[in-house]
């Protein structure tokens, strides 16, 4: 298979399609922690993508069918890898802490991803991007001294923190691999074999893992994963016709939905060191934002 051929459009449509796709992501964050705290987090995320699997096959069915020839197939497996590493942590740090919080940790990817993107596409590290890192691992602080200052961080908590940095890595990870992805495949292929690669890794482990779920679970799993496949398409879309640079910002609209969706679903409130914390760390990714020449 070729690199898709993509025609210039505006600006402001790739924009909205992936606004679309970050409220589609942060809705299935709260459905995926109502099922995690039912279930367990693997269960939640296997029937999550069994699931996406079967709504996307007829969609893929009638956009032609296509299919990725030997190195378009690797970057899938690559990213679909990375991509059950990185939820399977981050639901494990939500089940554990509010999503706003979480979500306000793993903002510090787009900085991991500097270094990321030299490391593995050979792009210099400039000063702006230490100073991001700075403000990013500050804004870290912040928050987890937000908590430590009221006493409310568990050992449960902390571990909720430590998987949510973890998973923030491997995010790191699949922004490089995303633009990547959008450039060698369309919209659907990418939604498609996502969902079934990431289905295919965790059902090797399910005779050990799973947990049967109920009738409401099932239902919030169905929902995440109907939210997970319109948001796939909305940022597959927008990624493969605007620049990494310019969508990346977008991002940080997560934590406003993180705490709305959080307020209504969990009844969680925001504390203000988290906002600060937040602030600091979106800071230091539009700071590090700079340096690209090319999208990440």
């Amino acid at each position: 298979m070729q690199a898709n051929s993509i025609k210039p459009v505006s600006t402001l449509l790739p924009v909205l399609s992936v606004c679309m796709g970050i409220v589609a992501f942060s809705a299935m964050d709260a459905a995926m922690k109502g099922a995690s705290i039912a279930i367990g987090v693997f269960s939640a995320l296997l029937f999550r993508y069994l699931i996406g699997t079967v709504l996307t096959f007829p969609i893929w069915f009638y956009a032609g069918r296509p299919l990725p020839d030997r190195s378009v197939l690797i970057v899938h497996v690559q990213r679909a890898a990375i991509v059950t590493a990185m939820a399977a942590l981050f639901f494990y740090g939500v089940v554990r802490v509010p999503l706003a919080e979480a979500v306000a940790l793993s903002f510090i990817a787009p900085i991991v991803a500097l270094y990321f993107a030299s490391l593995l596409l050979g792009e210099i590290i400039r000063p702006r991007a230490i100073v991001a890192a700075a403000m990013g691992i500050v804004g870290v602080l912040v928050i987890g001294a937000g908590r430590l200052g009221t006493g409310t961080y568990s050992s449960q908590a902390i571990e909720g923190v430590a998987a949510t940095l973890g998973s923030a890595m491997f995010y790191a990870l699949n922004l490089v691999f995303q633009r990547k992805q959008a450039l060698v495949a369309g919209p659907v292929e990418i939604a498609m074999f996502q969902n079934l690669i990431v289905a295919l890794i965790l059902l090797t482990f399910s005779p050990w893992l799973t947990v049967m779920p109920d009738a409401a679970s099932l239902h919030l799993t169905l929902v995440g994963a109907v939210l997970a496949t319109m948001a796939i398409l909305f940022l597959s879309w927008g990624y493969a016709r605007a620049e990494a640079q310019v969508l990346l910002p977008i991002e940080y609209t997560a934590f406003l939905w993180a705490a709305l969706f959080g307020w209504l679903q969990f009844g969680e409130e925001v504390g203000i060191t988290t906002v600060l914390g937040a602030v600091l760390i979106v800071i230091g990714c539009l700071i590090g934002a700079r340096n690209a020449k090319t999208g990440l």
